[in-house]
C-alpha cells in the first residue's frame, strides 16, 4: 500500500466541504455542485489508480475515502466552533462517526472497483 497516495487522494477529496465552506457550492447552485464535486474527485482518484501502477487500487481508494471521512471530521471540529460558536458535526454526535466513515469507505470502495475496471481493460496487472 502507497500510504502518501492514500493519504493525498484523501485530502484531495476535501475539496467538496472547502468548496462548502467558502460558500462557492451556494454560488454555483446547490445541490448541483456538491454532486458535481463528488464525480470530479472520484473520477481523479479512479484516474490516479487506474491509470498507474499503485498496488492494491481497490484497498488504495477504501483507505483514501477513510482518510477523507476522519479529515472530514477532524475539520469540522476545529471550523465548526470557529464558524458557528459551537461543536457541530460527527464529534457532537458521536454515533454518526461510524455513517461517516462507512458512507466514505463504500465511496472509495465503488471508487476502486471502477479502477480495477479501468486497469483490467487496460490489460495492467491488478497488484
Amino acid at each position: 500500500m502507497k500510504w502518501p497516495v492514500v493519504v493525498g487522494l484523501g485530502a484531495f477529496g476535501l475539496v467538496r466541504p472547502v468548496l462548502n465552506i467558502t460558500g462557492v457550492a451556494d454560488d454555483l447552485g446547490k445541490p448541483l455542485t456538491p454532486i458535481l464535486a463528488t464525480v470530479v474527485i472520484t473520477l481523479i482518484w479512479i484516474a490516479a489508480v487506474g491509470f498507474t501502477r499503485v498496488p492494491e487500487p481497490v484497498l488504495t481508494l477504501v483507505f483514501a475515502g477513510l482518510t477523507y471521512g476522519v479529515l472530514t471530521i477532524v475539520v469540522s471540529a476545529i471550523l465548526s466552533p470557529i464558524l458557528d460558536g459551537e461543536l457541530q458535526g460527527p464529534l457532537a454526535h458521536p454515533a454518526a462517526i461510524v455513517g461517516v466513515l462507512g458512507v466514505n469507505a463504500l465511496w472509495g470502495l465503488i471508487a476502486g472497483l471502477l479502477a480495477a475496471g479501468v486497469r483490467r481493460v487496460r490489460d495492467v496487472p491488478i497488484r
